[in-house]
């Protein structure tokens, strides 16, 4: 359910919200800001949701050891 909500603010911020946002899209726009600082998460559930993206793991392992990899290039000490 979507509830109304007045709010104000300076005429230089509604201006450009208007111009860069876009009329039809404030309400969305205000609601992906405000809903991290508002709204509780659920952390277990998000990490659960991303470890179930397998195409975002497989990214993730490649970058981590493709970082490993230059670390150990770069580090005279590193063993071999």
């Amino acid at each position: 359910m979507n509830r109304k909500l007045t709010i104000t603010v300076s005429e230089t911020v509604y201006e450009g919200l208007h111009r860069v946002v876009g009329r039809r899209r404030i309400s969305q726009f205000i609601e992906k800001l405000a809903r991290p600082h508002v709204v509780a998460q659920d952390i277990e559930a998000s990490y659960r949701e991303m470890a179930a993206d397998q195409a975002r793991e497989r990214e993730a392992l490649d970058w981590s050891e493709g970082m490993i990899a230059d670390a150990c290039a770069t580090d005279p000490h590193a063993s071999q």
